[in-house]
């Protein structure tokens, strides 16, 4: 397991919101295909919303521009 999947593991048994949004976006930044970007960017959209965090807008952007959400 990398050190990614082990740190999202962790936030996930802390319900840390704000890390699993840093970490699900930065998965989404090293994903090897759109699929698996888009999946990523999605996990951490909806962390945000939950969280009512500013990050919501920009993930909702970026998930805009891959045809994802309208």
């Amino acid at each position: 397991m990398n050190d990614l999947d082990t740190a999202m593991i962790r936030a996930h048994e802390m319900g840390d919101r704000a890390a699993l949004i840093a970490l699900y976006a930065q998965a989404a930044g090293g994903a090897q295909d759109l699929d698996a970007a888009c999946f990523y960017l999605t996990h951490a959209y909806v962390f945000a919303l939950e969280a009512g965090a500013l990050e919501a807008k920009t993930l909702h952007a970026r998930l805009v521009a891959h045809g994802r959400e309208a």
